[in-house]
């Protein structure tokens, strides 16, 4: 038996923020990053409407990308002495997540970051609020997933909270938010919504209900992202529903090794000033894994099907893969994005000399191997590597050399 798990009412297109005025309850915490959703007047529409549904608010704001496991525990408590029946977090991938842990925290004081850890483990939640969740970005799909991604900055390790439980009541997905992404953001969240439909795809817990989600969203990305980069705002609405939907495939056939890999070297080089930056990882690795996985039969037939609804040709499964390769690898030259860790600046655009030096690398690779193969996106990938072999792939993934194992 499987299952297939969204929220209960997703409302979209222009102006469906102004939703929030239909919320029936007391009090709502909104919570909030860095400052973007202030400064282009977002959050107080938000809390207008929400006071105009007769709630009393409360704003937590300052998350930071990437939350930490501390800023978790801070809003959990703030919620705790609050007592909001809805929590409502705005903005991008990181706002949504902390406030998904937060209101585990919040209905379960006594959880601990390990206890929000075990896959599919957590207790039922709605038992003091209901979630709503608003992006501001167009990829990570938080919106309708079951996941949250929480940094443990003492490991320099991401951890990936994953549970039906936390998947939002209420999603609105409004493009005006997406109208104000910078140039960078659009292609790192853009081509962390191919990844989510792509590994969606070949995912061992794909099925019928994920696949045509999966597919459409491929499509559409192809068709809307680098278009959306140059600054077509057409396509910049486009690429916040494509972005949503590859959400609802993978938030339900789960993911693979891009991801795992992306989360546990997104923040093991921090110390030299820098994180990896999660759309910019998965946009490297992708090419990477895809000819790692396409090794195993089943995942290169499906992998053959993606580049047939790309129209990139190929007289067999073999030109096919090697021609979806090539295309993904040409949408990150069109978006500035490296081809690799030892070419990633610090400011995530293409250089000579990464922020990352070989030798530390190197010194680190082994752990965050084991940790990759660890991360609870690695069971649905097609193939499953051995500790060796994701060492072999996260050099090539430095190097930017081919995989040919």
């Amino acid at each position: 038996m499987a299952r297939f798990t969204l929220p209960r009412d997703l409302y979209h297109g222009k102006g469906s923020l102004e939703t929030l005025k239909t919320l029936v309850g007391k009090r709502a915490v909104v919570c909030v990053g860095g400052g973007s959703m202030k400064k282009f007047g977002f959050l107080d529409r938000a809390v207008s409407y929400l006071q105009e549904a007769g709630m009393e608010v409360k704003v937590i704001d300052g998350i930071e990308p990437d939350p930490s496991v501390d800023t978790v525990m801070k809003g959990a408590a703030a919620m705790q002495e609050f007592q909001p029946d809805w929590i409502v977090a705005m903005g991008g991938g990181s706002p949504i997540d902390a406030a998904k842990a937060m209101w585990i925290k919040y209905e379960y004081p006594e959880t601990t970051f390990e206890d929000m850890c075990k896959v599919f483990g957590l207790p039922k939640l709605r038992t003091k609020a209901h979630f709503c969740a608003i992006p501001s970005t167009s990829g990570t799909a938080t919106e309708v997933t079951a996941f949250s991604i929480i940094t443990d900055y003492t490991k320099g390790i991401k951890y990936p909270i994953a549970d039906f439980e936390i998947t939002p009541d209420v999603a609105i997905v409004d493009p005006d938010l997406a109208e104000t992404m910078p140039k960078k953001l659009v292609a790192h969240t853009g081509m962390d919504a191919m990844t989510h439909a792509i590994e969606a795809y070949v995912s061992t817990a794909n099925c019928d209900y994920t696949d045509g989600l999966a597919i459409h969203a491929i499509e559409m990305i192809q068709r809307d992202l680098v278009d959306s980069y140059n600054g077509d705002m057409s396509k910049r609405d486009s690429m916040h529903n494509a972005q949503c939907l590859a959400g609802m495939a993978f938030s339900n056939a789960l993911l693979g090794i891009v991801h795992s890999m992306a989360h546990k070297t997104g923040a093991a080089f921090a110390d030299y000033g820098a994180h990896i930056i999660h759309g910019a990882a998965n946009a490297m690795y992708l090419p990477k894994v895809i000819a790692f996985n396409a090794k195993d039969p089943t995942a290169k037939k499906r992998y053959g099907v993606i580049a047939d609804y790309m129209h990139l040709g190929g007289a067999n499964d073999d030109e096919k893969v090697a021609n979806l390769i090539a295309y993904l690898r040409g949408m990150n030259d069109a978006m500035n994005i490296p081809h690799g860790i030892g070419t990633y600046g610090a400011d995530s655009y293409p250089t000579e000399h990464g922020f990352v030096p070989e030798d530390v690398f190197l010194a680190r690779l082994h752990d965050i191997a084991v940790n990759a193969i660890g991360d609870a996106c690695t069971g649905s990938n097609p193939r499953q590597p051995s500790v060796e072999e994701m060492e072999k792939l996260l050099k090539c993934c430095y190097y930017d050399t081919e995989v040919d194992f």
